[in-house]
């Protein structure tokens, strides 16, 4: 038996596994995030709550793990940043260690037991308030320790013109510190601006979607240029990892027309082209941080 946690800046949750058709969920307690050992302290209550001590613990967490240094970056949950997060929970619950970024743990998911399912290599994709992923090969992450690769939303490479006519779009600032990434266009956030750009008007994603649906003409050019600027860099990734199906998750994923129409577009662009659709919605909807953690988990103790 393993124990997954999915670590968030709000609730700490956790979950039995004792094989892939085998995870239960436990209950959830907010995340300490200025007290390291009170962090220890929620994750040796929800252990203590299973009744037996798990072979292994697995972590999925919204940050990202340094290979050369395994130190942590996880700048929400201040007590747990810049640590060598696995190693100081080692030593604090002796209690082996494995941690995983929450955008490939929603990847291992879905080729595990979402969408991804018969898939040899999957681009798991988030389209939430930004954009994020993960890229599974054969059943497993292709980098263990890290949570970099497939982190399509971040580089230098957004279009300055896009849509049909071509419009100029600004290179915008990224959180992550460059200007132009799909980050700052393609989530929820990123299309806001989008319009803002276009029309001058400030709106919800939800209102532009809903606007767009409906068939409004400014809404409508702001789902084309969005589209267009968000299909490309998704085709390149395509291209590079070999991926034959793009599970995607977060807010925009629910809108099922918009998934249709970047899947159309996407198709137009990669090299192999496919009669089917690539990208789909997720289908592990319910705590794919913790299936995704305890799959990563389940594997290494088998190994």
């Amino acid at each position: 038996m393993i124990i997954s946690f999915d670590i968030g800046g709000s609730a700490i949750k956790g979950g039995i596994a004792r094989s892939e058709n085998d995870i239960t969920p436990l209950d959830r307690y907010p995340t300490p995030t200025d007290d390291f050992a009170a962090f220890v302290g929620v994750l040796r209550k929800i252990i203590e709550e299973t009744g037996e001590k798990p072979t292994r613990l697995a972590f999925s967490i919204a940050g990202v793990v340094d290979p050369d240094t395994q130190r942590l970056t996880c700048a929400n949950i201040p007590c747990i940043h810049g640590r060598n997060f696995a190693a100081d929970i080692e030593a604090e619950l002796g209690i082996p260690v494995i941690v995983a970024n929450d955008a490939d743990c929603f990847a291992m998911a879905e080729a595990g037991l979402g969408a991804g399912r018969g898939h040899r290599i999957v681009l798991g994709v988030i389209l939430g308030t930004g954009v994020g992923g993960g890229v599974i090969a054969n059943g497993r992450l292709i980098n263990e320790a890290g949570g970099f690769a497939g982190e399509w939303g971040h580089g230098p490479i957004v279009a300055l013109r896009a849509g049909h006519p071509p419009v100029e779009i600004p290179h915008y600032a990224c959180g992550c510190g460059q200007k132009g990434c799909v980050d700052s266009v393609g989530g929820a956030r990123g299309m806001e601006r989008l319009h803002k750009t276009l029309h001058d008007i400030d709106l919800s994603s939800r209102e532009i979607i809903d606007d767009w649906l409906r068939g409004e003409e400014k809404a409508t050019r702001t789902i084309d240029v969005y589209i267009d600027l968000v299909a490309s860099p998704l085709a390149l990734t395509i291209n590079i990892t070999g991926a034959t199906i793009v599970p995607v998750a977060g807010g925009l994923s629910n809108v099922e027309p918009l998934l249709l129409e970047l899947d159309k577009a996407v198709r137009e662009r990669i090299l192999r082209k496919f009669d089917r659709r690539v990208v789909v919605r997720s289908e592990c909807r319910v705590e794919p941080g913790l299936i995704g953690a305890a799959l990563v988990g389940l594997r290494a103790d088998a190994e």
